[in-house]
């Protein structure tokens, strides 16, 4: 994701920006009639909207460009790919299903033309197609003997459908003689989102010229699924496993491209659906792009990244024989992980590092089996609850540091009086007095560097989960996409164009958080930000960024900042004493102090440094 920067100038505008449409949206609201007219236009729109899809269907039902009927025109076409007009000109389709996914295989370029999901819908309660309308195509390129530059998604191939048990076999065939063809070969298991797929060729090794490059091309557009494209798209990317299992990706949010060496699978992601390409044995290169289609959130907007590989396939003795698969499904790591021998599940976005370790490993089964007894919200609220319960120690911690650096507050204020001209002697004595007290204001520090990779991997695993998908609580209608409680007339820069209220109760929660451990000692330094500043704006940008994000992840922070006070307010109530802490502070002073190493060279080199001056 791409980092936005702004001044001060720029929050100041967004927030007067801000106030003056809540003042406008409070104080003009529409009429009944203009209710009722904005109804009878929105009507008219919609209804122009389906007859211009009923249309654009009835042209996507035409896979070939040929006439078949008019036999000048198959007679040229046959001229023009040489020895593959052997096999019969048509344009029928045949279909590949179990109670998993829906296939359309078509004779013209043996290719896969409509690929659905039979038991996921989309956000408006359409079926999920990977494939639809022409937004994919496949196929190998060659050169000939007699020097044709042939495109096999040009070619016809005839099918087959055969039984191997309870499998569904399919063979696709561009023939140049009954016992000579390119074969497409597909089997289908039941209840399986794997397809075994093969392309191989048989006597051919004197029709295609093994010299020159042979292409495997595979080029999709995503389809739009959920109601906010630029979220989706967010995590929709080209990801690859290569170099004995490396893992990468293309960018998510601007065009790129890669060449890369043994390639085992490749998947173009569409957030919670994967298309993928893995082999048997390895691709030994590929060229990989990855081209964003999205320009800004838009109803209009029906396609995501459009994703290209470009894969050169070897000849054993002329001939081409690789055995792959065809993944169209979810990306769950439930049903991902019956592949363990491909590896597939790794294309699931966990994040990197220690990050994706604890989303995958913890929260991942954590949330499965809380979500397996608990209604799906509820586990989220408990499974938040374990995790407060847990960092407790930690939250203590940080709590204990404040509470040392409030009692020693009277005493580095006089301090700072005392060598307000001297600032290296300052900085010496208050080294002195953390030293002696026990105390250190970077303790505080570790217990919020130590939560960073839980935030970070519940920050991966809310909108990437797909046991969240579609999943409602309360008002959120999807726990995985932002909830809608108001929709906004126009659309606010950053922000939307509408108001989702869990964002709003989790920067509230945020505010009293960081008021209870920020706001007391705050003090304004010389030539630093304003701290009350940034205090009021961490909520506000939270508010603002998460106003489009998972409502799950708003409801986490919602209710982790909620327990986290109550853990403070008991630690504060009932097991820390401040007059026993200054006590303490007290007793340690009076302890000699050993110092490391690292605190005898500073304290050496700031008394040089003191020494120096005065000279």
């Amino acid at each position: 994701m791409e980092e936005k920067k702004f001044d001060v100038n720029t929050i100041i505008g967004f927030l007067l920006i801000f106030g003056l449409f809540i003042l406008w949206f409070n104080t003009t609201q529409p009429t009944a009639e203009e209710l009722e007219a904005q109804k009878i236009e929105q009507a008219k729109i919609e209804a122009a909207a389906q007859k211009e899809n009923k249309e654009t269907e009835k042209e996507a039902v035409k896979p070939a460009t040929l006439n078949l009927t008019d036999s000048t025109a198959v007679a040229n076409y046959k001229s023009t790919i040489g020895a593959f007009g052997y096999t019969p000109s048509s344009d029928a389709t045949t279909i590949l299903e179990n109670d998993l996914v829906y296939l359309v295989v078509s004779n013209k370029g043996g290719q896969i033309v409509e690929a659905k999901m039979k038991t996921f819908v989309t956000y408006d309660s359409v079926p999920v197609y990977l494939v639809k309308d022409n937004n994919a195509t496949f196929g190998l390129s060659f050169s000939t003997s007699d020097n044709r530059i042939l495109h096999t998604k040009d070619l016809f191939f005839e099918p087959t459908v055969s039984s191997n048990g309870e499998n569904t076999v399919l063979s696709m065939k561009a023939k140049v003689s009954s016992n000579n063809f390119l074969e497409y070969r597909y089997e289908m298991k039941p209840d399986d989102y794997l397809v075994d797929f093969t392309i191989r060729s048989q006597g051919l090794s004197n029709v295609i010229n093994s010299s020159k490059p042979i292409n495997l091309e595979w080029q999709q557009k995503g389809i739009r699924h959920s109601k906010s494209v630029q979220y989706e798209n967010r995590y929709t990317r080209l990801t690859y496993n290569h170099d004995n299992g490396s893992i990468s990706k293309l960018s998510e949010s601007s065009d790129d491209e890669e060449e890369e060496e043994d390639i085992k699978w490749i998947s173009y992601r569409q957030h919670f659906f994967s298309s993928i390409l893995a082999t048997n044995t390895l691709f030994e290169s590929a060229k990989l792009s990855s081209k964003n289609l999205v320009e800004e959130e838009s109803l209009e907007t029906v396609f995501t990244k459009e994703n290209t590989a470009i894969i050169p396939l070897k000849t054993t003795a002329g001939e081409i024989s690789y055995a792959m698969n065809w993944y169209y499904g979810p990306t769950d790591i439930a049903v991902l992980s019956k592949y363990k021998e491909l590896g597939l599940e790794d294309s699931i976005p966990y994040g990197w590092g220690i990050f994706g370790f604890i989303n995958r490993y913890v929260f991942t089964p954590a949330y499965a089996f809380l979500s397996g007894f608990l209604p799906y919200g509820i586990a989220i609220i408990v499974m938040t609850i374990l995790v407060r319960l847990i960092m407790s120690p930690v939250t203590y911690k940080s709590y204990l540091s404040q509470a040392k650096m409030k009692v020693l507050k009277p005493e580095i204020t006089e301090l700072n009086e005392k060598y307000k001209d001297n600032a290296m002697k300052k900085q010496q004595e208050t080294m002195k007095l953390y030293r002696k007290a026990g105390a250190s204001p970077m303790s505080g520090c570790l217990p919020a560097l130590l939560q960073l990779p839980i935030f970070y991997a519940l920050f991966m695993f809310f909108p990437t989960s797909f046991a969240l998908r579609q999943k409602s609580f309360l008002w959120a209608e999807d726990l995985s996409s932002y909830d809608t409680i108001a929709k906004l007339p126009f659309h606010i820069p950053l922000y939307g164009d509408h108001v989702s209220l869990f964002p709003i109760l989790a920067s509230i929660a945020i505010f009293f958080y960081m008021m209870m451990t920020s706001g007391q000692n705050m003090q304004q330094q010389p030539g630093m930000p304003n701290m009350k500043f940034i205090l009021y704006l961490s909520p506000l940008m939270m508010l603002v960024f998460f106003n489009s994000y998972a409502s799950g992840l708003s409801l986490y922070y919602f209710v982790s900042n909620l327990i986290t006070i109550f853990i403070m307010l008991a630690i504060k109530k009932f097991i820390l004493d401040e007059d026993k802490i200054h006590a303490q502070i007290q007793e340690n002073k009076k302890k000699p102090k050993k110092e490391n190493k690292f605190q005898k060279k500073m304290r050496e080199m700031m008394e040089q440094a003191e020494a120096q001056k005065k000279k």
